[in-house]
């Protein structure tokens, strides 16, 4: 046996004992293994060894990838080795010596410092399917809310020693929660060409003709970047490839965060002389803190691609700078990438004072990782992961997944309400970022859409922030999905798709999956506090007038959510019995409202109809009178109904709805006496008193403004409803 063989034989001993000792996730690119990606549960990681080490050569030289960077880029691929110290009889790569000797060292030289790509080969055992994968490595990592010292980057290349081609190329995108961004069967004469998002450096794939941007759907000739199926689960889903991509480039924006350490900024530690506020990402770019913005930010420059990477001696006309070419093997003595947590923080609304959840970026070693040794434990695209199986008896087909979904809108006043009277939804300018409180790993959105792959089963809380928008805060429950074809749930439950043989559960969060965000600087707080309530409080819900449900989820106690103070909101709550509940919100300029122990039953939505009703008749008082603030003095007022020959006063109309607030009033008194009876008498004459008065209505609505009638036909339908509830409602 040769020296090649003995090393094989050492190599494959040493990924055989790392495969089981898989490492939780760097922050800035996905490790594999467990209920984080669609390796099938309870299976172990296939045999792989290493293929000779002029193999390995060869098929690296063949994919070296070129790597394009944003011009604002500040931390390109290099060599860790220089900063390596011994610590603890380890050698390990110091978080503060490689980012300042990494900076002190492209000051000097005004080139990026050692650029280098490492690069891993793995052969599965008894099978033609072998992998390079290409490790990159950045001094620093700094992103929206998400920061740390080191960053390894990585493109798996999936290649038949048989045909020589290339079966699969996955880019690592931000983690493992984070759909990667994968093609299938690619050109082999096409070089791998990654797109590196800003500072985060997660990688896109660039495979078409347009050489310098990220094309996620197929246009007309051009095709298509990645080959990830549609999110699905959603029509606004239907078509668009779950894979994150590359925001700056697809017309969306999200700022950057200077990055902290022990509550100053991290240029101005002492161990970072080197260091300053310049190295950083621009200020162009760049915001104190999400919360620190009264509304989403609308100037933010676009991506535009700076220097590109490529591998010595590879004929690129683009290439600015040429990169060595290194085994990992070189590296795998360093034990450690270390340095102080770096946290990224979350406002997470709660009843009172918001809470703010620290959760802390991790660092990681590549061959300490499940996907070192097993690299299709990275692909996250199932229907990918089925194709290999179906070719390579290597390769496991995908087992059941859990995915959370939701796609983020911004919540804005309704050019169809009055003035306070309503809101609507509209696509967010700017990206998101989720967090499963469950899980350290914050995901940013792609196109507006959270989506979080390989959540265990279970309940969670699903945390969304974004800059100049108020934080979202809602529980999850994920799991429990069956063979069928997808449906959209119309509440946040779980809903299953069986698809290539993969059993998919998808539970939507938000209402039928969409989280509307209110602008920060329009939010109030709405606070329900559930503490003393003689029911058991089981869910929680809020509609605007115009805008519908805005707010959906299961209510555990005390709970808070954000409204748009231009809206006028109907506030349910149901109890473990089914009865309903429902309250009247119009915050105007509250900084917050509060609902204490809301109650169910009969009384609840008698006492909603009377609120709602007043709220009706002093709207359309002080339209009749001329008056912004409302008065009796329209009672007189004529309206003529024109072509309809027919007269009715508006007066007439208020004195019908005082009639209505009259019975509803009472209703809900006979109901707090216990009066059964009493309590259903007085309902039935609501629901005939409320008749008349949208009969009358009926007859004004012409006369007036369309605003102000649209408003108050949504409100006369809203009453109505609430005392059909009443009326079945078997609580008192």
């Amino acid at each position: 046996m040769g020296d090649a063989d003995d090393a094989g034989l050492r190599r494959r001993s040493l990924l055989g004992a790392l495969a089981g000792t898989g490492t939780a996730a760097l922050a800035g690119c996905p490790a594999g293994g467990g209920d984080a990606t669609p390796t099938p549960a309870g299976t172990d990681a296939p045999p792989t060894e290493t293929p000779t080490d002029e193999e390995a050569r060869r098929l690296a030289e063949r994919f070296a990838p070129t790597l394009a960077f944003d011009a604002a880029e500040q931390w390109f691929p290099t060599d860790p080795r220089p900063y390596t110290r011994e610590e603890g009889g380890e050698t390990v790569v110091d978080g503060f010596d490689a980012f300042d000797g990494y900076t002190a060292a492209y000051a000097e030289s005004g080139d990026p410092p050692a650029p280098t790509v490492f690069y891993n080969a793995v052969e599965y055992a008894n099978s033609p399917l072998v992998v390079v994968q290409f490790w990159y490595y950045s001094a620093f990592d700094q992103f929206a809310t998400n920061f740390h010292w080191h960053d390894w980057e990585v493109l798996h290349v999936f290649v038949d020693t048989d045909s020589g081609e290339p079966q699969l190329f996955v880019a690592s995108s931000h983690s493992s929660r984070v759909p990667n961004n994968e093609f299938l069967d690619p050109d082999p004469e096409r070089v791998p060409r990654i797109l590196s998002e800003l500072g985060s450096h997660s990688s896109a794939l660039s495979l078409n003709d347009r050489r310098n941007s990220f094309q996620r759907l197929p246009l007309q000739d051009l095709p298509a970047d990645i080959t990830n199926r549609a999110v699905g689960v959603l029509e606004t889903l239907a078509e668009l490839p779950a894979a994150y991509g590359l925001p700056r480039d697809e017309g969306l924006r999200l700022p950057y965060v200077v990055p902290e350490l022990d509550g100053a900024p991290i240029y101005e530690h002492e161990r970072l002389p080197s260091v300053d506020r310049e190295t950083l990402v621009p200020e162009a770019l760049t915001i104190r803190s999400f919360d620190a913005l009264s509304s989403p930010p609308s100037d933010l420059p676009t991506r535009e691609t700076g220097v590109v990477f490529g591998h010595d001696g590879r004929a690129d006309a683009d290439v600015d700078v040429t990169y060595d070419l290194v085994p990992t093997s070189e590296l795998e003595h360093i034990a450690a990438f270390t340095g102080p947590q770096l946290s990224f923080e979350f406002a997470v609304p709660k009843f009172a004072e918001n809470a703010v959840a620290s959760h802390i970026s991790t660092a990681g070693t590549p061959w300490k990782q499940d996907r070192y040794a097993d690299p299709a434990a990275d692909i996250t695209e199932p229907a990918h992961r089925a194709a290999l199986a179906d070719r390579y008896d290597a390769v496991s087909p995908p087992g059941p997944i859990n995915d959370v979904i939701a796609t983020v809108s911004e919540v804005v006043q309704s050019p169809d309400a009055p003035d306070g009277a309503g809101v609507t939804t509209a696509e967010t300018t700017v990206e998101a970022i989720a967090l499963l409180r469950s899980d350290p790993t914050a995901a940013p959105t792609f196109r507006g859409v959270s989506m979080f792959r390989g959540v265990e089963s279970g309940s969670h809380r699903l945390t969304i922030n974004a800059p100049g928008l108020a934080p979202h805060d809602e529980p999850v429950e994920v799991g429990g999905g069956t063979d069928a074809d997808v449906t959209a749930s119309a509440t946040p439950r779980p809903t299953a798709t069986g698809a290539d043989g993969v059993t998919r559960t998808a539970s939507l969060a938000g209402v039928e999956g969409d989280v509307p965000l209110v602008p920060a600087t329009d939010a109030t707080k709405l606070e329900v506090n559930a503490d003393g309530t003689d029911a058991e409080l089981t869910d929680l819900v809020v509609d605007d007038d115009f805008g519908g449900r805005l707010y959906e989820a299961t209510l555990d106690g005390p709970d808070a959510v954000y409204v748009h103070r231009a809206g006028a909101y109907t506030t349910e709550v149901r109890d473990t019995d089914g009865a309903v509940g429902a309250f009247r919100v119009n915050p105007a300029e509250a900084a917050s409202v509060r609902i204490d122990r809301p109650r169910t039953g009969k009384a609840s939505l008698a006492s909603f109809v009377a609120s709602i009703t007043s709220e009706t008749a002093d709207r359309l008082a002080a339209l009749g009178s001329g008056d912004d603030g409302g008065n009796d003095s329209a009672e007189g007022t004529t309206l003529d109904l024109g072509a309809a020959g027919k007269t009715n006063t508006l007066g007439g109309l208020l004195r019908a709805m005082e009639a209505v607030s009259g019975a509803a009033e009472r209703a809900a008194g006979r109901a707090d006496q216990g009066d059964r009876q009493g309590t259903d008498r007085a309902l039935r004459a609501l629901a005939s008193n409320l008749q008349r008065v949208v009969e009358r209505f009926d007859g004004l609505r012409d006369t007036l403004p369309e605003p102000e009638a649209a408003a108050a036909d949504r409100r006369f339908r809203q009453a109505q409803r609430r005392t059909n509830q009443a009326i079945a409602s078997e609580k008192l």
